[in-house]
């Protein structure tokens, strides 16, 4: 439950600060003196979105800062989940800075904002006027059936098989896709396939043959050009090796003669062996060299398909050819498989669906068995807020499965025996929906498991005996937990264990709790107006019952209490 609450430089709030009860504490406040304000206040510290206009003062920081009692709470494994240090008094603050910035902390550590906004889920449930009209929301309405069926574990198990379902469906759409689409190419595919794989390509072919190719084209040249280097060697008397062989005879005579003689001769002797050499290669060369046509066109003929495929294709080798041939191949390859994949899909879609079905079966099974019992309460609770004749009924409606399963939950009412219920949205008159409200609200509060519960004007539209008897209520709410009640009510304001005012003054909203005999004062001041009377200070005193101490002894002049003091 909530202790305290501080808050620091927010819309008119310069500084608040306020200990509340355990039990029942009652707000009360003319119009526009800052209620909604304290409220506002309140969101930013479970984690609402900061909406600009927080900061009072635009060059302070607004700061918001409450601490709760989390004793037999249950909250340890989610500080655990979190890596939180789990304490019984535990801080939640929320600083907003003059930049726009915000930060959250819980006991000091630094958390993100949905980590603040998740726990404050957890430990207050802020019931605003506009919630009124959530009862319009089918999602709220399961929700509320499941909350008193008990549903949370079966409701879990089916919505992660209903978001299994929802994978299987766009895996099983997305290969129908893929394989229409392979299908609409697969003739193109298969013979780019073939034409690709008929060429036999063989990395590294272009090169060998542009290099064979280039010897036959140029073949007549080379054999013109080996044969005058034939005849320069060998040719008789004329050919250089010959010379070369008599020159190198004739130093090797003069060796002992002249020993420089013996060296040219050695050394001519290696150029001729070089020579020869080079004339063998040549004539051999000569030999192999064919200028066969038939050859010379054949080459022609595959380098030209090489060269063709490699434009069409927009590729520049034969590796990449090779490269989109093995593409092709496996694009026909999963055309043949996507059949395949397609059927265990369908497969696996049949199962998660059938899953889906068992579940959501179990969950209208609950359902259906906890409608009279949720029925029942309603109808007892609205009985006791004056509505005795009033028909509600839960219907359900078969659809198909959805996030919180196969139901459509209505919820039907009417205030009129001889009428036929409608949906509560569409026929209930604001004052039956506050009533209709707070009974489910009742039958949901402790079965919620929440700490702490803030009504914020729930009692709007009613009066008199059905205001006594919806503070009553209220009130017995806050025998099992700590209630918040914004009203104008003086009927619901008397049931207060602690009971607040929020008053404005030079522009500053304050807040400030009342004692017994501020109390009497106020609640008159709320049954008479701003001229209290004698009869107002009796009914007040009447209605506050033994929630004050007697009043002989004690001066009450209804003066408004003084809220310059502020707790």
């Amino acid at each position: 439950m909530l202790r305290r609450l501080k808050v620091e430089n927010y819309a008119l709030i310069d500084s608040l600060e306020m200990e509340l009860d355990a039990r029942l504490n009652i707000i009360t406040g003319e119009t526009g003196a800052g209620k909604s304000i304290l409220l506002g206040a309140l969101g930013l510290l479970l984690g609402a979105r900061n909406e600009g206009a927080a900061m009072k003062d635009a060059a302070r920081s607004c700061t918001v800062e409450g601490t709760f009692d989390l004793t037999d709470s249950g909250l340890e494994a989610f500080f655990a989940d979190n890596d939180l240090d789990y304490a019984p008094e535990t801080t939640l603050t929320r600083i907003v800075t003059p930049a726009g910035k915000s930060r959250a902390f819980v006991n000091d550590i630094p958390v993100q904002l949905a980590t603040l906004r998740e726990l404050g889920q957890r430990l207050i449930d802020i019931h605003s006027q506009h919630q009124n009209l959530r009862i319009a929301s089918e999602e709220f309405r399961t929700a509320a059936l499941d909350t008193v069926a008990g549903n949370g574990a079966l409701l879990a198990d089916y919505a992660a098989q209903y978001a299994r379902l929802q994978e299987c469906r766009r895996r099983l759409a997305t290969l129908r896709d893929e394989a229409a689409a392979a299908h609409r190419d697969e003739e193109w595919l298969r013979y780019q396939a073939e034409e690709l794989t008929t060429a036999a390509l063989t990395e590294g072919e272009q090169a060998t043959l542009t290099e064979e190719l280039a010897l036959l084209e140029n073949a007549d040249r080379i054999g013109e050009a080996l044969t005058a280097l034939r005849n320069a060697l060998d040719a008789d008397e004329v050919g250089v090796l010959s010379q070369l062989v008599g020159a190198e005879t004739g130093l090797a005579h003069l060796r002992t003669h002249y020993p420089a003689a013996g060296d040219y001769a050695d050394r001519l002797r290696a150029v001729v062996e070089e020579l020869k050499d080079l004339g063998s290669s040549a004539a051999a060369d000569s030999e192999r060299l064919d200028t066969d046509p038939a050859r010379l066109q054949k080459l022609s003929a595959r380098l030209d398909t090489l060269l063709s495929l490699q434009q069409k294709h927009r590729v520049g080798d034969e590796a990449a050819l090779i490269a989109l041939r093995d593409d092709y191949a496996a694009r026909l390859a999963l055309i043949v498989r996507s059949d395949e994949a397609i059927a265990e899909a369908e497969a696996a879609l049949a199962e998660a669906a059938r899953r889906t079905e068992e579940l959501a079966a179990r969950l209208h099974d609950a359902r259906a068995q906890a409608a009279p019992r949720f029925e029942s309460e309603i109808l007892s609770t609205l009985a006791r807020l004056g509505m005795g004749e009033t028909q509600f009924r839960v219907e359900l409606t078969p659809i198909e499965p959805a996030r919180t399963g196969c139901d459509a939950v209505q919820y039907l009412f009417t205030a009129n025996p001889r009428t036929t219920p409608q949906p509560v949205e569409r026929i209930a008159s604001g004052g039956e929906l506050s009533r209709v409200m707070l009974a489910l609200k009742a039958l949901l509060a402790t079965r919620m498991q929440l700490p702490t519960i803030v009504f914020d004007e729930i009692d709007t539209g009613v009066s008199g005996r059905i205001a006594d008897a919806m503070g009553e209520i209220i009130a017995s709410l806050a025998g099992s937990m700590q209630v918040v009640d914004i009203t104008h009510l003086p009927q619901v304001a008397s049931k207060g264990d602690a009971h607040f005012v929020v008053s404005k003054r030079d522009g500053r909203t304050r807040i400030a709790r009342l004692t017994d005999a501020e109390r009497v004062g106020e609640i008159a001041k709320m049954l008479s107006g701003a001229d209290i009377t004698d009869a107002a200070l009796t009914q007040a005193r009447i209605l506050l019952g033994d929630r004050v101490a007697p009043a002989a002894g004690r001066s009450d002049d209804g003066k408004a209490p003084d809220t310059g003091s502020l707790f």
